[in-house]
């Protein structure tokens, strides 16, 4: 009786509190490290940057162009297509 006493009892000690124990400090500490980005999203989100950088540049090259070119392409209030979008 007293050897399965000594084998129940820490048994029932170890899955009481030191497993749930165990089992919640290592799901933390496995979501702490995940936290961040991956290397892959890293790289992906630098170069969708590096590709919002240079359309902003084609922008400000065309809005340049129609600058020189057409003064009022900016003043698009007499197109009925401008006010139609405009009065939702």
């Amino acid at each position: 009786m007293s050897s399965i006493l000594f084998f129940f009892v820490p048994t029932v000690i170890f899955m009481g509190l030191v497993a749930p124990l165990w089992l919640v400090l290592h799901y933390l500490s496995k979501s702490r490290a995940t936290k961040g980005l991956s290397e892959d999203d890293r790289h992906t989100l630098s170069s969708a940057m590096a590709q919002v950088e240079r359309l902003e540049e084609r922008i400000g090259t065309l809005e340049t162009i129609l600058d020189a070119e057409h003064p009022q392409w900016r003043d698009n209030e007499s197109d009925p297509r401008y006010q139609q979008s405009t009065r939702r």
